[in-house]
């Protein structure tokens, strides 16, 4: 309150102003809050973005290292291992991903789901291609697909994931 020459005057909203504010709090709420609450689209777009990272580390790590690197695709999950020594044909141990974590890419929620065309661990060799066997004797295109999003190819002739 503020006294100016013996008059009071009060700063303030009235109840009729109150009241307007509280109904458009309650009709923005009403439409805003349903869209804030469906983050399916964003989860995938995660996975899909983990994913292709996690694919990517993968090859490199390959060639860096002069080691197998085993990529795993499970629906929720893409898991990375790597070969004990040069020439070994199988992955016995376990790989973290790009940002440290084992398995590399996780889903977030059910919304978002991974699969693999053709189905079965993708083996990254050395030499940086992508074979369908721990042995690299046939170099294989995989398509994989995280639902809702555009599908992730990895070339099997140059290792390179799109």
């Amino acid at each position: 309150m503020v006294r100016r020459r013996g008059h009071v005057i009060a700063w303030g909203f009235t109840l009729v102003e109150l009241i307007a504010v509280l109904i458009l709090l309650g009709i923005l709420s009403f439409v805003a809050l349903p869209r804030l609450q469906q983050t399916a689209g964003f989860d995938q777009l995660g996975f899909h973005d983990r994913v292709g990272a996690a694919l990517r580390f993968a090859q490199k790590s390959a060639v860096a290292q002069r080691r197998l690197v085993c990529a795993t695709v499970a629906p929720d999950r893409l898991a990375l291992s790597v070969a004990t020594a040069f020439g070994d044909i199988a992955c016995a141990n376990p790989m973290a991903g790009p940002a440290g974590a084992n398995p590399a890419a996780l889903a977030p929620s059910a919304a978002a789901t991974l699969s693999a065309a053709p189905a079965g661990p993708l083996y990254f060799q050395p030499a940086g291609t992508v074979t369908s066997d721990g042995a690299g004797a046939n170099p294989t295109d995989f398509v994989l697909s995280v639902t809702g999003q555009a599908p992730i190819t990895v070339r099997g002739v140059t290792g390179l994931v799109d």
